[in-house]
């Protein structure tokens, strides 16, 4: 039978699958088996990511609509029709966002945290809190009075402000003003004295608001928050690269409103005046009945004296690989064999040291890296100054284009430079995702490259709660592609024949078809056939399609996918050999790792790259073949924890729903994560 595994039908809308994954997020803050903060910052964290979403996804989808352009996405759908189903899903999540906090709020009453509000306070502290205003806040606000001479405001994103309604006593002509809340300067929450009982600070803004307004009366405050389009327009013709990101995030906080969210309790007046000054339609305007902009709650999580609310305490171990090689230094390991590290149950400190102990060796020659997101205080910065003070020739690739964190690396990239180190931008077009160290090094036996290559960024911060995979290695095949990656990176050269390393654009898409194809083969043949890949997001409609043939052809496939995932699995003659699930846990599961059963022969890969177009197409990724014998198992029993889940799993529906895997009476109930970490700490490889 001839099917067309191209039909938009077989696909499911990015927008849509990313909004089921923020509500997988969001669904945490009911698992009562999640320590009670820790449900309140899975609410903080679901309603952070959709304030991105807007910013960038909805806002793109505007630019789309606006354009006129004739275009129809994966699923089919227009831009217009994309925009529908993202506002009915979005607010149904944002009503959803509100039960969760009401529910969650009111157990942490039980245990003694409680927000409240001035009128709930006893004369005692609200004399206190009286002093507090007059001190604390009243000399920061800055009231902004709306009429002919005073115009509409520009709010800044994410911005937190009071829509006033008032009017001067004995008359009846109405007056509206805006009072912005402090919170950028001042936090959220105000503690009252003794217990652990808050305020919001745009309820204490709202209670004493007459006192920005003398001689007039308050008729209405509202609360009222702005999200503003932030997707950057980079002009990749730029004569100079790095002051065009700098206008660009200029004109990032002059954007166009995308959002507007609203307390319930506003007139209808007040919401069409916003709507209105706003340029907004009736599907951007959000109603809520809580705290608006609720990822400040991710402050509230972390309240000292309250441990047994959070997560037990994790010390990521040392190495174990390293830990058992017993080297005397970490050049005698490498040499000895690979070593393979896998965070954060194994600490990130290890790559720290590397280019740490690189910066100040002797015989290191030179230091190359790419760096993609980076710490602000970086000890991995710190070691690069330090080579380059030291005399090594140091060259980094700081991606100035890596999404929010464009300010930070423009920032990290004069410091590399005024250290003395040769920092380049990447290569015209496309973005440089890949995760690669080299360190050369002169020894006895001549010039030896020793590389790391990784799934993650290299940052010590979100080491300690992303899932990520590295790879320590001086063998010299991989060694001599680093080198000819980076001179394709920083000069003129062509790509060189590759002889282990895959990188995208140029044969990463094709390496992944063609095991695909290689399982299709063994499927045909009658041979045992089976494929099973990690990542965050699956979106490229033709490794989808190909996905697509090998089910058909009796492949069976299991893919580990967090967040976005358009394919649709179950359907029959389609993909009724696809299993997809997704795992929500304490930590951020970010590692990519592909694995092919090929004929036996077990071919396994980690990866910086998810397989979406924008990866394959339009980035500079790397992906790397695993070749110890005792590291391909190790890689398979991750994989295998993962798909063994049963607590932290959802797994996908053909209609892009998910459902919690279930753990069966009788059967051991287990979390791939906290299987890993207990793993890791017994210093044993998982397997």
């Amino acid at each position: 039978m001839d099917i067309d595994f191209k039909r938009s039908d077989y696909y499911l809308n990015r927008e849509c699958t990313w909004l089921a994954f923020n509500h997988r997020v969001l669904r945490e803050s009911k698992d009562a088996s999640n320590p009670l903060l820790e449900r309140l910052r899975f609410i903080a964290i679901a309603c952070s990511n959709l304030d991105e979403f807007f910013m960038i996804r909805v806002a793109g989808l505007k630019h789309l609509l606006a354009s006129e352009t004739p275009h129809r996405d994966i699923s089919g759908l227009t831009p217009k029709g994309q925009l529908d189903a993202v506002a009915n899903r979005a607010h149904e999540q944002m009503h959803a966002i509100d039960r969760c906090l009401a529910r969650v709020l009111s157990a942490l009453e039980a245990e003694g945290i409680r927000i409240t509000r001035p009128n709930a306070i006893d004369a005692k502290e609200l004399l206190w809190l009286t002093e507090f205003f007059e001190c604390e806040i009243y000399p920061i606000v800055t009231p902004m009075a709306l009429d002919p001479t005073h115009p509409f405001p520009f709010l800044a994103s994410k911005s937190l402000n009071l829509a006033v309604r008032l009017r001067r006593a004995g008359e009846s002509e109405t007056r509206r003003a805006i009072l912005p809340v402090p919170a950028p300067v001042l936090d959220r929450l105000v503690k009252l004295p003794g217990a652990p009982r808050f305020l919001c600070l745009e309820d204490i803004l709202s209670h004493f608001a007459v006192r920005f307004f003398t001689g007039y009366e308050i008729l209405e405050t509202t609360p009222f928050r702005v999200t503003r389009d932030a997707d950057l327009t980079i002009r990749e013709d730029a004569d100079d690269l790095l002051v065009e990101v700098e206008k660009s995030l200029e004109r990032r906080k002059k954007g166009a409103a995308v959002r507007l969210e609203i307390a319930g309790s506003a007139s209808d007046e007040t919401r069409a005046f916003l709507k209105r000054e706003l340029e907004l339609q009736e599907s951007d305007i959000y109603t809520g009945e809580g705290p608006l902009g609720c990822a400040f709650f991710s402050a509230l999580a972390n309240l000292e004296g309250f441990d047994p609310l959070r997560y037990a305490p994790f010390a990521p171990v040392p190495s174990i690989e390293l830990a058992r090689l017993g080297a005397a230094s970490i050049w005698d390991a490498i040499r000895t064999r690979d070593i393979l590290v896998h965070h954060p149950f194994e600490r990130f400190q290890t790559v720290e040291d590397f280019i740490r102990t690189a910066a100040s060796d002797p015989y290191v020659l030179a230091i190359k890296q790419t760096l993609y997101r980076v710490s602000s205080r970086s000890p991995i910065i710190a070691a690069l100054e330090e080579a380059a003070r030291n005399g090594k020739e140091v060259t980094v690739l700081m991606e100035v284009k890596a999404r929010f964190d464009e300010e930070n690396n423009i920032l990290m990239a004069h410091r590399l430079e005024e250290a003395g180190c040769h920092v380049i931008y990447g290569i015209l077009g496309l973005k440089t995702h890949s995760k690669i160290t080299m360190v050369i090094r002169r020894e006895e036996t001549g010039i030896r490259r020793y590389c790391h290559l990784a799934t993650g960024n290299y940052n010590g911060s979100t080491a300690k709660i992303y899932t990520d995979i590295g790879l320590f290695t001086s063998d010299t095949e991989i060694g001599i592609d680093a080198s000819g990656f980076f001179n394709f990176l920083s000069g003129f050269s062509d790509p060189p024949v590759w002889n282990k390393l895959i990188v995208a654009p140029l044969n990463l898409r094709e390496t992944i078809l063609a095991g695909i194809d290689r399982e299709i083969e063994h499927a045909k043949h009658g041979e045992k056939a089976y494929l099973a890949a990690k990542m965050n997001a699956l979106l490229d409609k033709g490794i989808i399609a190909k996905l697509y043939e090998a089910s058909a052809a009796g492949v069976r496939i299991d893919l580990i996918v967090r967040g976005i995932c358009v394919l649709r699995p179950g359907l029959p003659d389609v993909s009724e050999n696809i299993r997809v699930r997704s795992i929500v846990g304490r930590f951020l599961e970010h590692s990519r790792i592909t694995y092919f059963r090929d004929g036996g022969a077990s071919k396994i890969y980690i990866s910086s790259a998810d397989w979406m177009p924008r990866n394959l197409n339009s980035r500079i990724e790397l992906m790397v073949p695993v070749e110890d014998k005792a590291h391909k198992k190790r890689l398979r029993a991750i994989l295998k924890a993962y798909l063994r889940d049963n607590r932290k799993a959802y797994l996908m529906r053909s209609d892009g729903s998910y459902v919690r895997a279930a753990c069966r009476k009788g059967s051991e109930a287990i979390a791939a994560q906290d299987l890993l970490k207990e793993t890791a700490g017994k210093g044993a490889v998982l397997g």
